[in-house]
């Protein structure tokens, strides 16, 4: 019985005097002071070290921008591929669209990639256009490779349809979602 009331006051008094709730207090024009004395105290700086980073620094951002510039330019070439009410074979209509695709993907400057997004319209369960969009990017993949694309170099995804470009209920809108998009990865 004593050990259990011991238990229960330690608990107790534990818990009422666990975190205290108050925030802590900074004199923040103490602090500002303190900064201030310490920027006048430093050294000087070189001016011309700081000029040669900064130099660097920019050039490594043009870098970044142009390779940014690169895949915009690449990605607007690529056109999307449409496919027919509940099949994930390549339309006669879009065979040529499939081969130039292929052509861009196959001359892509080493380290980028090709993604195959599938998509599809909203008719159906959400397991059943998952698999049938995974189903039409491998379609489009397989035609890649005809096509002397390296598989390593392309990776794919299904976003059943939850990736709609068209949300109107009508047969032209869905025809649009039915689809595989290829985006450039770096």
């Amino acid at each position: 019985m004593k050990k259990s009331i011991l238990t229960s006051v330690a608990v107790a008094v534990l818990l009422f005097s666990g975190c205290s709730s108050k925030d802590a207090a900074v004199d923040t024009d103490a602090a500002q002071q303190e900064t201030i004395k310490e920027a006048e105290v430093a050294t000087p700086v070189d001016t011309e070290a700081v000029n040669s980073d900064m130099q660097a620094v920019e050039g490594g951002m043009e870098t970044a921008d142009t390779n940014e510039v690169d895949i915009m330019d690449i990605q607007s070439k690529y056109q999307t591929v449409y496919f027919d009410f509940d099949k994930y074979d390549i339309r006669p209509d879009m065979q040529e669209v499939v081969n130039v695709d292929a052509d861009i993907a196959k001359d892509l400057p080493s380290g980028f990639k090709v993604k195959l997004e599938g998509n599809c319209d909203e008719w159906g369960s959400d397991e059943y256009n998952f698999a049938l969009g995974l189903k039409r990017a491998k379609s489009v993949k397989e035609a890649f490779i005809a096509n002397g694309v390296e598989a390593d170099n392309i990776s794919m995804v299904s976003y059943g349809e939850s990736n709609p470009v068209c949300e109107d209920h009508t047969k032209e809108c869905w025809a649009k979602n039915r689809r595989v998009d290829i985006k450039v990865l770096p």
